[in-house]
């Protein structure tokens, strides 16, 4: 449940809400609530549905809330979809995904590590590991490939200029090449990012 107050001007609206926190890290479906007002889907334009690139994500408070600034919205997803589904060369998906929800444990975003860690499970097919992250941590043993990258996500997500020489060797020495470690920056840093915004703008719900 929740509810709205509304500022002195009686137009901004900021929310409160008393639905359950998850318990903890896991693959289920989070639900998640802004602190700010979304746009209502009925007053979306042309202009916020070019921000939002797919219409479907008007069902989302999130994105219905960043689509307030529609221009930068569109930038960042355009990018968000090129780091995780341009896989046509680079890095397998998976792997892609698993960076994500590396850096997204770290910084504690349930929500985005829900997300990235169903997509790392669904295409590695490695559901034991991913459940391992999530329930003991980034220093779990997931074999040297995820150990490597989930490495190079944590020291880009917790002091970026600490991730240097020795990550990339031990990425290299793992079999990635160089347009696949440029893939583990980009999912790592992009998710570090948007921890960050989803945590400041709402909070995650538990699942059903």
């Amino acid at each position: 449940m929740s509810g709205t107050i509304s500022d002195a001007t009686g137009t901004a609206r900021a929310l409160r809400h008393d639905a359950p926190h998850p318990d903890g890290f896991t693959r289920e479906s989070v639900g998640w609530l802004p602190w700010l007002e979304p746009l209502p889907a009925e007053e979306l334009t042309d202009r916020h549905h070019a921000g939002l690139v797919d219409r479907g994500r008007a069902n989302s408070d999130y994105f219905r809330l960043l689509a307030r600034d529609p221009e930068i919205l569109r930038a960042r997803t355009l990018t968000d979809k090129d780091i995780f589904y341009n896989v046509a060369e680079g890095l397998p998906r998976e792997d892609r995904e698993l960076a994500a929800a590396a850096a997204s444990r770290v910084n504690g975003c349930v929500f985005c590590a829900s997300v990235h860690a169903r997509f790392a499970a669904h295409f590695s097919g490695r559901d034991a590991d991913v459940d391992r992250l999530l329930a003991e941590g980034v220093g779990a043993d997931l074999g040297e490939r995820w150990n490597a990258i989930v490495a190079a996500a944590v020291a880009l997500t917790q002091t970026p200029i600490a991730f240097g020489p020795a990550h990339v060797a031990r990425l290299r020495a793992a079999g990635l090449d160089d347009l696949e470690i440029s893939d583990v920056v980009h999912g790592a840093a992009f998710f570090n990012w948007a921890n960050r915004l989803m945590l400041t703008l709402g909070r995650a719900v538990a699942p059903a």
